[in-house]
């Protein structure tokens, strides 16, 4: 029952009483990333849904423009204290995780969940395997078990398994656990990075 029904309905309820604070959100972040760059305020990149449909996910953009995309060897997204890609109010946005919060129109759409798996690239969906496959059971979401507790710390691989696993065990308790452990995380800015030096091919 709060899988299949009620975890929705909460999501349509908290985004509706979160509308206030993303319009503030976006009104701040909004003009000082135009002021930095003069670019487009949102970043848009297609990710994996649920069922493996493909949608396109909403961010505050916190790289300057025609930023190359960059990948660590496993898959993952490459990031560092230090890339030279990110802007100013980028870098910022990031550790708070301000960036994340245009994925409530994501929610609202239907597309995402406010807690459920990270969403994963487009181009990763012929990489799954099967033990990982379970993950996409449900929507992803603007935050979840592996982004709360883990953050960036894990492989590729090991965040796949743990998804799944939340997939596979979603409950209300499971996500006012996820939900608290993640107030924690973002204050305290732990694990944000997974790479501990610029990419030195792009500042050749």
């Amino acid at each position: 029952m709060y899988k299949n029904y009620i975890k929705r309905i909460l999501d349509i309820i908290i985004c509706i009483l979160g509308l206030p604070i993303f319009v503030l959100l976006l009104i701040i972040f909004g003009l000082l990333i135009k002021l930095e760059d003069h670019g487009p305020i949102f970043y848009k990149a297609e990710r994996i849904g649920k069922d493996g449909k493909l949608f396109k996910m909403y961010k505050f953009r916190s790289m300057k423009l025609n930023a190359p995309a960059l990948l660590n060897p496993d898959g993952s997204t490459y990031n560092s204290k230090d890339d030279p890609r990110v802007t100013k109010i980028g870098k910022f946005i990031r550790e708070t995780s301000i960036d994340e919060t245009p994925q409530i129109i994501n929610v609202l759409k239907g597309d995402m969940s406010i807690i459920g798996p990270r969403a994963s690239l487009a181009s990763a969906l012929s990489t799954y395997k099967n033990d990982e496959i379970d993950k996409m059971k449900v929507r992803p979401g603007i935050t979840g078990y592996t982004q709360a507790y883990y953050r960036n710390k894990l492989s590729n691989r090991e965040k796949r398994l743990k998804d799944a696993w939340y997939a596979n065990n979603v409950s209300v308790w499971l996500d006012m656990k996820i939900f608290f452990k993640t107030i924690v995380t973002v204050f305290k800015r732990e694990g944000i990075y997974n790479n501990t030096q610029v990419y030195k091919q792009e500042l050749k």
